[in-house]
């Protein structure tokens, strides 16, 4: 299994990671991207891959 981590105070709140993956990526309050569910599948790990590489900040992190 992969962990998912996203740096929120490197977030910038462009919406790339919650368009691409929106189960596991939303906004919360402080219009930042938050993890809401760790990938299970590998449907849902390419998800959070596609996200992270699609992240103009690269705050998002795929822990193997």
């Amino acid at each position: 299994m992969v962990k998912v981590v996203v740096n929120s105070e490197g977030c910038i709140g462009c919406g790339a990671c919650v368009a691409i993956c929106s189960n596991i990526f939303q906004f919360w309050d402080d219009n930042k991207s938050h993890v809401v569910k760790q990938p299970e599948t590998e449907e849902e790990i390419k998800c959070a891959k596609e996200a992270a590489e699609a992240c103009p900040v690269q705050v998002i992190e795929i822990e193997e």
